[in-house]
């Protein structure tokens, strides 16, 4: 799934949220946890990638055409630099390790990351579910 998909997804969450719930932050605050953190988790793709290849190639064509980050993610890895089981993994553990680590400092805002971390994960299997079948 693109990072515009999970923006978007993040967003929903937030208003949501914002109109359902009664928190000690503002609208624009929860707004802007959940984009960081709805688009922002997709960067352990670099990770994945390095350690699968042992490289940085999909740094180093993010650099040589920056086009592609917003317009063209599909050509940002090559086939098989992520696969869909590394890259769902290492979702999980950052998910949890991320909320596990706001539950001490803040219950409401740990809540908060899980719900959008989890609808980010949902709509990655989703995704990748119709992504096979269309195989």
């Amino acid at each position: 799934m693109y990072s515009k998909h999970h923006f978007l997804i993040s967003v929903v969450v937030a208003a949501l949220v914002s109109v359902l719930t009664t928190s000690a932050y503002p609208w624009w605050l929860l707004l802007t946890v959940a984009a960081v953190v709805g688009v922002g988790i997709d960067f352990d793709h670099f990770l994945v990638a390095a350690a699968k290849t042992g490289g940085w190639d999909p740094i180093r064509r993010c650099l040589r055409d920056p086009r592609i980050v917003l317009f063209d993610q599909g050509e940002i890895f090559e086939e098989g630099e992520v696969g869909v089981t590394n890259r769902l993994l290492s979702h999980v553990v950052i998910a949890g390790l991320l909320v596990g680590a706001l539950a001490v400092v803040d219950p409401f805002l740990a809540a908060f990351v899980a719900l959008v971390l989890y609808f980010h994960l949902l709509a990655d299997l989703v995704w990748d579910v119709w992504d096979m079948a269309d195989s």
